[in-house]
């Protein structure tokens, strides 16, 4: 029997290989949703033997029968969408008669985008890390209650006060804080107007359109953008994200109710990497964590920036599935281990018993991983598409994150394409 809806989740600080696994559940699916981040994300498919990269679109773009939903909480850059939308149509046609947007989504502007660079090489702030992509100063306004949303658009009358207020509000700190030119009312304004106009036809009511899908004993899948480490209330502050990625977001994302979320499958790498500053507890400093990157082909995709690598760590992952009611694993690049003598996981960490920061508020630069080693394989799992021919010592390894982080692994990744995929979880 196949689940109703499912979620898929990254458990780390990201770049899992979420795009992937939902497109290769797509199959099953009527429709992706993607709930949280904007174009900062980078989610890589391989769709007949061509590498696409998706910031904004589902990842289920790519199925003819298959709705592609972007909800209210997602940021939309008008710049960024119709860029991607052009580069992946003649992979996916008839991106726009499967495409729906919320007209809730705030909309990413240039003011969000300058201000996110300004204050990056600004010595009076915390240097994240960002994408420099205008996604935080956007969710800043959205909590603000000053943001521009799609429906703002469809109206000059509706549009023109509002960005008075907040481009003024931007400029005030361009000229004043960082001494750069202010922005022109008007170009922004004539833009978000033709925008205006090109999305009104794939506006619809994304909460609608799930529940009706439902109804109809269909399944839609929940796409979360980022990992749940970098989530903005359970991930490793400040070097977080902007927004929920976790599955609370979902909720508030798609207007879905909990309840409707039948299965959360949490992604993890067979190892760790993060892109950015922030703690790292098991972060590989030597040529080993080089060997492991270059073989992984860990560049981010969005930023072009090298991932920092380090050993699996089960500490973070377990405290995230136990949070987030995760039903089960996706295991990935597995592949990338082929060949290594000794393969460790983070068990538990070493630190003050009375210190709770880990517990509650994920400070993690101040602990010591502890580690259990597996012994690796020589045979090759790359592109293996059944258990059975998986080598005994990786299968160790597999039962090993198993019982480490008290859930099963329900699927398998050996490699990027579909084919090299096993379903150990057959009702998914």
């Amino acid at each position: 029997m196949v689940a109703k809806n499912l979620a898929v989740l990254g458990l780390q600080w990201g770049d899992e290989g979420k795009g992937k696994i939902v497109n290769f559940l797509s199959d099953k699916a009527s429709a992706a949703c993607r709930y949280q981040g904007g174009h900062n994300a980078g989610h890589t498919l391989i769709v007949n033997g061509k590498k696409l990269v998706l910031h904004l679109l589902p990842s289920s773009i790519c199925h003819q029968n298959a709705s592609s939903l972007i909800g209210k909480g997602v940021v939309v850059s008008c710049d960024a969408l119709f860029a991607e939308i052009e580069e992946i149509e003649p992979f996916a046609n008839g991106i726009l008669d499967r495409l729906k947007i919320s007209p809730a989504c705030t909309l990413i502007q240039p003011y969000h985008i300058l201000i996110d660079q300004l204050k990056e090489k600004s010595n009076s702030f915390t240097t994240i890390g960002t994408t420099l992509r205008g996604i935080g100063p956007a969710y800043e306004d959205k909590v603000a209650r000053r943001a521009l949303r799609i429906i703002d658009t469809l109206s000059e009358s509706k549009l023109v006060p509002k960005l008075e207020e907040t481009l003024s509000f931007y400029n005030f700190q361009f000229s004043n804080y960082f001494s750069v030119p202010e922005l022109d009312f008007n170009e922004i304004k004539d833009k978000n107007l033709e925008y205006g106009e090109k999305l009104k036809p794939l506006l619809a009511d994304i909460s609608s359109e799930i529940i009706n899908l439902n109804k109809q004993g269909k399944r839609v899948l929940f796409e979360g953008a980022q990992g749940a480490l970098l989530d903005v209330d359970q991930g490793t502050y400040p070097f977080v994200t902007s927004s929920n990625c976790s599955p609370a977001g979902i909720s508030s994302g798609t207007g879905c109710g909990p309840l409707d979320v039948g299965y959360i499958l949490g992604v993890v790498k067979a190892y760790v990497t993060r892109v950015g500053e922030g703690p790292m507890p098991t972060e590989i400093h030597d040529e080993l964590g080089v060997e492991i990157a270059t073989k992984g082909g860990e560049v981010g995709a969005t930023t072009g920036r090298p991932r920092r690598c380090g050993w699996f760590d089960a500490v973070t992952v377990k405290r995230i599935v136990q949070s987030n009611s995760v039903s089960g694993l996706c295991l990935t690049k597995i592949d990338v281990l082929d060949g290594m003598e000794s393969i460790k996981i983070c068990t538990e960490y070493q630190q003050d018993a009375d210190d709770l920061v880990f517990a509650e508020c994920m400070e993690l630069e101040n602990v010591k991983p502890s580690y259990i080693e597996c012994e690796g394989w020589s045979e090759p799992t790359a592109g293996v598409n059944s258990y059975e021919n998986i080598p005994e010592n990786a299968k160790l390894f597999i039962k090993k994150i198993e019982e480490v982080c008290g859930i099963p692994v329900d699927i398998i990744s050996t490699g990027p394409d579909d084919q090299s995929t096993i379903l150990m979880k057959s009702d998914l």
